[in-house]
């Protein structure tokens, strides 16, 4: 988990090939916050196939709106409803370890489809389509990780120093942490979006975020199931 060595080095030969929009000065610089590079233990969870969308938002929240949505199979943003959601969705939000690993999908380059700059194919947003949905899957089974900002159950620390070595949440006082997010800028300006797609990159949540739920691994029986089954049938989005 993290940033490595062999990944600052693909993003500096990006740069040498003239791939870089801008100076990526601001990216190195900030590259102690996804280190230093660590092993975890990730137990077995469920993981929705896609952030929630719009009309998945409103089966829990039947009051929800969303001016950014093109359309309900859209990604639902939440800014004040957050804690609403929370309150009332029977999964929980990835701890950041869990969302690490589901994104690189045992892969340790860049992003789970190599070493190469990103582009705006990897976007996706909107789930409607299902052949293009399947297309943007990695090996997981799991479509656009890394389109949407995805909030993470961590409390935002800006290092892995001390972290544990399992994929528990760090938790704390503050904002938590955000994955991903190289959708929300599309159409893409010139300013090295791409680097948002990376399965390492991590920054401090702001009041726009995605979800995208998780579950435990169903036991044979009781709630478990039950909550499983909510996930798979896209009231949480299909799990993997």
């Amino acid at each position: 988990m993290g940033l490595s060595d062999g990944e600052l080095d693909a993003v500096r030969a990006i740069e040498r090939a003239g791939g870089a929009d801008e100076d990526l000065e601001a990216f190195f610089a900030e590259a102690g916050q996804a280190r230093p590079v660590r092993k975890v233990r990730v137990e077995p969870f469920l993981i929705a196939r896609h952030p929630l969308t719009v009309a998945q938002a409103r089966h829990w929240l039947p009051e929800y709106e969303d001016s950014f949505a093109a359309s309900d199979a859209c990604t639902a943003r939440f800014e004040d409803d957050l804690d609403d959601l929370l309150g009332t969705l029977p999964f929980r939000l990835p701890s950041e370890a869990e969302w690490e690993y589901a994104a690189r999908a045992g892969t340790t380059t860049l992003t789970f489809r190599g070493d190469g700059r990103p582009d705006e194919d990897h976007v996706l947003d909107d789930f409607g389509d299902e052949e293009r949905t399947a297309a943007a899957e990695n090996a997981f089974g799991l479509a656009a990780m890394g389109s949407s900002n995805e909030i993470c159950a961590d409390v935002w620390i800006p290092h892995f120093t001390d972290a544990p070595a399992d994929a528990r949440p760090r938790s704390g006082d503050g904002p938590r942490v955000a994955r991903g997010g190289g959708g929300d800028l599309s159409p893409w300006q010139g300013c090295d979006e791409w680097v948002l797609l990376l399965s390492a990159t991590r920054y401090e949540c702001q009041d726009f975020t995605a979800v995208r739920p998780v579950a435990p691994v169903p036991t044979g029986q009781g709630q478990d199931v039950d909550e499983a089954r909510d996930l798979d049938e896209g009231r949480g989005g299909a799990c993997r």
